[in-house]
C-alpha cells in the first residue's frame, strides 16, 4: 500500500503500519484454508467455529455471532449441511427451535485446518528470534483485549 507520507496523527500512521505489517499475518493465516476440502469461505469457517464454540446455536444465534443476516445464515447451513459438516436437530429447550451441531467431519476439517495454521505459524516464528516472538505475542495479545473492548462498546451504542 503507497501513503501519501506521514500525517500529523501519529496514531493514524501506526495504523496504517500496523495494518501492512498485518497482511503477512493474514496471509499466513489463510494460506491453510487455500488446500481445505471442501473449501469454505470466510463466512462459512466463521460459521463452523461459532458452532464448535457454542453447540446446538440456533440460527438467530448463529447470524448474531457471524453478524449475517437469519435468511443468509439459513441458506450458508444448507450448504454446510449438504457437504456434511453441519447438521440440525431439534432445539433442546423447544420442539420448533432448530439446533446446528458440527458433524465428525465438520469436527476433523477444523482441526485439519487449524494444525496446517498452526504449522504455518510455527514454521513463520521459528525464523524470528525468541525476544521478538515474545513482543509480537504480548503486542498481539493487547490488540485483542483492546478489539474486544472496542466491539463491546459498539454493541452498547
Amino acid at each position: 500500500m503507497d501513503r501519501a507520507g506521514p500525517s500529523e496523527d501519529p496514531l493514524h500512521d501506526l495504523s496504517v503500519q500496523v495494518s501492512e505489517a498485518a497482511e503477512a499475518v493474514v496471509a499466513a493465516w489463510s494460506q491453510a484454508s487455500h488446500v481445505a476440502s471442501p473449501r469454505l469461505s470466510a463466512l462459512q469457517w466463521e460459521a463452523l467455529l461459532a458452532t464448535r464454540r457454542r453447540p446446538n446455536i440456533n440460527l438467530t444465534g448463529l447470524a448474531d455471532e457471524v453478524g449475517a443476516a437469519p435468511p443468509a445464515v439459513s441458506r450458508l447451513c444448507d450448504r454446510l449441511e449438504a457437504a456434511g459438516l453441519l447438521r440440525r436437530e431439534p432445539g433442546r429447550t423447544s420442539r420448533r427451535e432448530i439446533g446446528l451441531v458440527l458433524t465428525v467431519a465438520g469436527h476433523e476439517l477444523i482441526d485439519a485446518l487449524l494444525g496446517r495454521r498452526y504449522a504455518l505459524f510455527a514454521d513463520v516464528l521459528s525464523r524470528m528470534p525468541s525476544a521478538e516472538r515474545t513482543r509480537l505475542l504480548t503486542g498481539l495479545l493487547a490488540f485483542s483485549k483492546a478489539a474486544q473492548l472496542a466491539e463491546t462498546d459498539r454493541e452498547r451504542d
